[in-house]
């Protein structure tokens, strides 16, 4: 009799793995909110403003790490791009935030205040239902999915890959910044969309729906993490890992590689536009600025620090490295970018494993 799939899946993940996943779910999810909403502000315990939207973003970041491994640690595709998405379902929710905003203490119909500013007379059509919650959730899975089918579609199919394929992704990300940074394209230019008031007519800055949007991040963190913990040990993975070592056997044995790369990609930048979509009620702000190139190679520096190929080192690696960026830019900020570009190439020289890979060697050092 074959074994439910659920007891194989539970029964495939390391017993200190579960362990390490409900200490981070009781962390994130009980005690830290806990401590912010009833302990006193002068007391020693509690967890401030500044710690949860900090703790909120770098799991929003995390998720962005996480999708990125997917494909490069595991299909082997270096994505220059994945700002992209992260931005694109950041847009798609910031537009239901600004409808948000309103006049005179309403939030209905009225036109987002830059706008106005700009003397537009009437939305224009692609913010139809931007002011319903349920159609910004949509938005934000298709979109991004849409964009990254319709992208990975005639790119896989021309096995375009390598760096030539990383080359064409960070040009997406540039020729998707300038498209943003337009006044005339309705998104806010320059300055985006930012402001924001209301989230479901709850005020978006009150500490109960900060400690919510935190849950959520934790939330959706662990369920990516579970979510590619079945991928990559399926039969999915394997094929997946066939096809980063050696493409032209998979193709010989009578596999077609471009389902298996075009559906990992278009999940991987799914989970970075619900990434997105979390992050700019958390952080306030959403503009052109997120889709820099620099941004997509900042994503892959997450990802090689903290191990690619492992799904728990990008996430590691993110908060490692924008733990590093939250001090130095304020420390030493004409030196951040320095520390960043000697950090990836330490981790190339001497690291190539990453963090975690190099724990794990100590670790088994430890057991010899």
């Amino acid at each position: 009799m074959r074994t439910p799939f659920v007891i194989r899946f539970f029964n495939s993940m390391p017993r200190n793995g579960w362990i390490a996943m409900a200490l981070f779910a009781a962390i994130t999810i009980v005690a830290m909110p806990a401590l912010h909403l009833f302990m006193p502000k002068e007391s020693p315990f509690y967890v401030s403003n500044c710690v949860i939207t900090l703790g909120g973003k770098l799991m929003c970041y995390a998720i962005v790490a996480v999708a990125m491994d997917l494909i490069w640690g595991y299909a082997g595709i270096l994505s220059l791009g994945h700002g992209v998405f992260f931005s694109l379902g950041g847009y798609a929710f910031g537009m239901y935030l600004m409808r948000q905003i309103g006049t005179d203490g309403s939030y209905h119909s009225h036109l987002p205040d830059f706008m106005v500013f700009l003397d537009w007379k009437e939305l224009p059509w692609y913010w139809a239902g931007s002011d319903s919650f349920l159609w910004s959730v949509l938005l934000v899975l298709v979109l991004p999915a849409l964009v990254a089918y319709i992208f990975g579609y005639f790119a896989f199919r021309s096995r375009i890959k390598g760096v030539y394929f990383s080359i064409i992704t960070q040009a997406l990300t540039f020729a998707a910044m300038l498209f943003f940074f337009r006044n005339e394209t309705g998104f806010g230019g320059n300055n985006g969309f930012t402001d924001f008031k209301r989230i479901l007519g709850y005020d978006i800055t009150s500490p109960e729906t900060r400690v919510i949007l935190f849950g959520l991040s934790a939330l959706v963190l662990m369920l990516t993490l579970l979510l590619g913990r079945y991928l990559v040990t399926s039969k999915f993975g394997r094929v997946l890992a066939a096809i980063r070592d050696a493409e032209s056997r998979v193709m010989f044995i009578g596999y077609n590689p471009l389902h298996y790369k075009l559906f990992v990609w278009t999940l991987s930048a799914m989970l970075c536009a619900v990434a997105g979509a979390l992050y700019v009620p958390q952080v306030g702000i959403i503009n052109p600025s997120e889709m820099s190139p620099a941004n997509g190679i900042e994503i892959a520096i997450w990802v090689a620090v903290g191990g690619r190929g492992t799904l728990l080192g990008p996430v590691i690696g993110a908060a490692i490295v924008n733990l590093s960026k939250s001090y130095f830019t304020v420390a030493f900020p004409e030196y951040w970018l320095f520390f960043l570009g000697a950090l990836f190439v330490m981790v190339t020289l001497w690291l190539p494993e990453g963090v975690l890979g190099l724990w794990k060697r100590w670790t088994q050092k430890g057991q010899a």
